[in-house]
C-alpha cells in the first residue's frame, strides 16, 4: 500500500462488516512532521519552473514599464491583477490553455470588481475583512474543484484581498477594471506565444513524464507499490492531456497518434513484463522521453495486435455512430490487422485516435463536474469553512493589534489551508520561515529600492522569477522572494515607512499562520475518510466491470473483436482513474491529525486486486487473440 501501510487499530482479520464498523468507531491522532517541512526537494522535481516564471515576468514587465513611462505607478495593482494570470495553465495543451487562462482572467477581474466595489461603498473594515474572507473561501473551493494547479487560489486571493483595502472612488472602478483586462490580455498572449515555436510542447512533456514514470517502475522491485501508483497517475494524467488535443488536420492527427502509441507503450509497464526485458524497456522509455523533451522527431512505434485492435474498435464505433457504411469503415483501416492500423494513422481522420470513455469525457469539460464536487456532503465544504473562519478571525485579530494591512493576515491564513491538517501545518511553518527571511532580504535591499521606481520594477521581475524557481524546491524558499515582491507592489501605490511595512508584514504573517493553523486543528475534515469509502467502492465497481469484460468469450468475427478491444480500453481507463483517485483520497485522509482510523487493510486489498486486474487488461490488450 505504500508509505501509508503503517499499523492501524483495525483488526487484521474479521468480517467486512466488522472492519467497517471498527473503522467508523476508532479515532486516532496523527503526529505532525517537522524535518520534511523544511527539506528541499530534488532539482529534477523542479525543472519546469522557468515556464510560468518567465511568462509571468514578461506579462508583468509589459504593463509595469508602460506605467513607468507614463509615471502612473500607482496603477500597478490593477495591471498586475491581469498579468499574474500568466502563471496558470502551463501544463495544458494550447487549445485547452487558451480556455483555462481566459477563465482565470475573467475570475480575477470578477474578484477584483468585488473588492473595488466593496472598498468604494463599505466603510466598515470588519465587514470588508468578512467579505474578503468569504471570497477567499470561494477561490479555494473552486480551484480545488477544477484542479487548476499551481499557484491555485493564492494569487487571485492576494490581488482581490488587496483591492478591498485600497481607497477607491466609484467613478474610477471601470477604468481600473479595464486596466486589469489589458493586463489579462497580455498574460493570455504570453501564455499562448510558445505555441508558435513548439505547438506540441505540453502533450510531449506529459507523455515524457509517463514514460519516465514507467521506466522507474520497471527498475523498481516488482512488489513496490509507490512506483506503480506513480506510473498509473502519470499515464492517466497524460491521457487526460492528449484527450484535450484536437486533431483537425493531418499533421496534428499524425502527431497525436504517435504520442498515443508512445503512451500505450508506457502503459504496458503496468502489465508486469518479464524480468529479462525490464531493463531494456526502461532504457528505451528513457530515451524516448529525452527525445520528446528535446523536441526531436517522434519515433516510429509499432503496436501489438491487441493495441491495434483497440484502435480499430474505436474506428468501428465512431463509424457506426456516424452512420458510415462498410466502405468508409474500410478506409479507416478497421479490420485490416496491424498493417491496416498503421496505414490508417496517416489519414487526416480522428477515427483511430483513442477516445475517452464516457466517464472521462464527462469530467473533461463543463460546469457540471465542478458543481458536483461542491454538492452538499462534499469534502471540499469543510475546507471552505476552514478558510472562511480562519481568514475572518485572522483579519479581525490583525485589526485589533493595530496593523494597517489586515488583508495580509487574510492572505496568509488562506495560504495555510491545504487539503489536510498535516499539509496546513507544513505550509504555516514554511510561510512564517520564508516571510521572516524575505523581510530580512527586503530590509537589506532598501538602499537599492530607494533609488527609484525603475529599480523597484526590476526587483519585482527578479523576485517573480526567483519565486517560481524556488517554490518547487520548497514553499518556504519561494516565500523568501514572494515577501519582498508583495511589499514592493504595495509600495507603488501607497508609500509607507519601511519599518511600518516590515512590522505589519511580520505581525500579520504570524497572526494569519497561527489562527489559520488553529482553525485547521479545530475544524477537521471528518469527511476525508468517507471519501476513501466512496473511492474504494468506485475501484471495486470498475474492477468488477473490467473482470466481466475479461471473462467474456472472445467473438470470432473481426468487428465484434474490435468492439471487445474498445470496451477493454474503456474498462482500463475507468479502473486506472479509480485507482488514482483512491490513492489521492488516502493521501488526504492520512494527513488529518484527528480522524477515524483509515481502513488500511481494505485499501491495500482493493489496490492490490485493482492493479492485478489492470495488469490483466493491459496484457490482454497486447495479446494477438483480439485481432485474430
Amino acid at each position: 500500500m505504500g508509505k501509508h501501510a503503517g499499523p492501524t487499530r483495525l483488526r487484521q482479520k474479521g468480517t467486512k462488516s466488522d472492519t467497517k464498523n471498527e473503522t467508523k468507531s476508532v479515532i486516532r491522532a496523527r503526529p505532525l512532521p517537522v524535518k520534511s517541512t523544511v527539506r528541499l526537494r530534488r532539482p529534477m522535481e523542479a525543472r519546469h519552473w522557468h515556464k510560468p516564471a518567465f511568462s509571468a515576468a514578461v506579462a508583468v514587465a509589459v504593463p509595469d514599464l508602460t506605467l513607468l513611462a507614463l509615471d502612473r505607478m500607482d496603477l500597478v495593482l490593477y495591471t498586475s491583477a491581469g498579468a499574474m494570470c500568466a502563471l496558470y495553465g502551463h501544463s495544458k495543451p494550447y487549445a485547452a490553455r487558451a480556455r483555462t487562462v481566459a477563465w482565470v482572467v475573467l475570475s480575477m477581474i470578477a474578484s477584483l470588481a468585488v473588492g473595488l466595489v466593496s472598498s468604494a461603498f463599505i466603510g466598515n473594515t470588519m465587514l470588508l475583512v468578512l467579505i474578503a474572507s468569504a471570497l477567499a473561501a470561494v477561490h479555494k473551493m473552486m480551484c480545488d474543484a477544477t484542479r487548476i494547479g499551481p499557484p491555485g487560489n493564492l494569487i487571485i486571493t492576494f490581488i482581490s484581498a488587496s483591492a478591498f483595502f485600497v481607497p477607491q472612488r466609484p467613478g474610477l472602478i471601470p477604468f481600473h477594471l479595464l486596466l486589469a483586462v489589458a493586463g489579462g490580455a497580455v498574460a493570455w498572449l504570453v501564455c499562448m506565444a510558445p505555441a508558435l515555436v513548439r505547438p506540441e510542447g505540453p502533450q510531449r512533456i506529459a507523455t515524457a513524464r509517463a514514460l519516465e514514470a514507467a521506466a522507474g517502475l520497471l527498475r523498481a522491485a516488482p512488489e513496490a507499490a509507490g512506483p506503480r501508483h506513480a506510473t498509473a497517475a502519470a499515464v492517466n494524467a497524460a491521457w487526460q492531456t492528449l484527450f484535450l488535443v484536437p486533431a483537425r488536420s493531418a499533421a496534428k492527427y499524425d502527431a497525436r497518434a504517435r504520442l498515443e502509441r508512445l503512451l500505450i507503450q508506457a502503459e504496458s509497464a503496468l502489465a508486469e513484463p518479464a524480468a529479462g526485458t525490464r531493463a531494456a524497456d526502461a532504457a528505451r522509455f528513457d530515451a524516448w522521453a529525452q527525445d520528446l523533451r528535446r523536441g526531436r522527431p517522434l519515433p516510429e512505434v509499432a503496436l501489438d495486435a491487441g493495441q491495434t485492435a483497440e484502435l480499430a474498435g474505436i474506428a468501428a464505433d465512431q463509424a457506426a455512430m456516424a452512420g458510415a457504411d462498410q466502405e468508409a469503415l474500410a478506409r479507416t483501416g478497421a479490420g485490416s490487422g496491424r498493417d491496416g492500423g498503421a496505414a490508417g494513422l496517416r489519414r487526416p481522420s480522428p477515427a483511430q485516435l483513442r477516445r475517452p470513455s464516457p466517464d472521462h469525457l464527462r469530467h473533461l469539460r463543463g460546469f457540471r463536474p465542478v458543481l458536483e464536487q461542491l454538492r452538499p456532503g462534499s469534502p471540499l465544504l469543510p475546507i471552505g469553512v476552514r478558510v472562511m473562519i480562519g481568514c475572518t478571525l485572522a483579519g479581525w485579530a490583525s485589526m485589533a493589534i493595530g496593523s494597517e494591512h489586515p488583508y495580509w493576515a487574510v492572505v496568509t491564513a488562506a495560504s495555510v489551508f491545504q487539503a489536510n491538517t498535516t499539509l496546513s501545518w507544513q505550509r504555516a511553518v514554511q510561510r512564517a520561515l520564508g516571510n521572516l527571511l524575505g523581510l530580512l532580504l527586503f530590509t537589506a535591499l532598501l538602499p537599492v529600492i530607494h533609488t527609484g521606481h525603475l529599480a523597484m520594477v526590476l526587483l519585482v521581475l527578479l523576485f517573480q522569477i526567483g519565486a517560481e524557481a524556488w517554490i518547487p524546491r520548497n514553499y518556504w524558499l519561494g516565500s523568501v522572494c514572494v515577501t519582498p515582491m508583495a511589499l514592493l507592489l504595495t509600495s507603488f501605490g501607497n508609500a509607507m515607512p519601511a519599518g511600518v511595512l516590515v512590522r505589519d508584514r511580520w505581525v500579520d504573517t504570524v497572526v494569519g499562520a497561527v489562527i489559520g493553523l488553529i482553525c485547521c486543528v479545530l475544524v477537521t475534515n471528518r469527511r476525508a475518510t468517507d471519501r476513501i469509502e466512496a473511492a474504494v467502492a468506485r475501484v471495486v465497481a470498475a474492477r468488477e466491470a473490467a473482470a466481466a469484460v475479461l471473462d467474456a468469450d472472445l467473438p470470432d468475427d473481426h468487428a465484434a473483436g474490435h468492439e471487445v478491444g474498445h470496451e477493454m480500453g474503456w474498462a482500463r481507463d475507468r479502473l486506472a482513474a479509480a485507482l488514482v483517485e483512491l490513492r489521492e483520497a488516502v493521501e488526504v485522509a492520512s494527513g488529518e491529525w484527528w480522524q477515524r482510523a483509515l481502513p488500511a487493510e481494505r485499501v491495500a486489498l482493493t489496490e492490490r486486486d485493482g492493479h492485478r486486474t489492470l495488469a490483466r487488461l493491459v496484457r490482454r490488450l497486447t495479446a494477438p487473440t483480439l485481432a485474430a
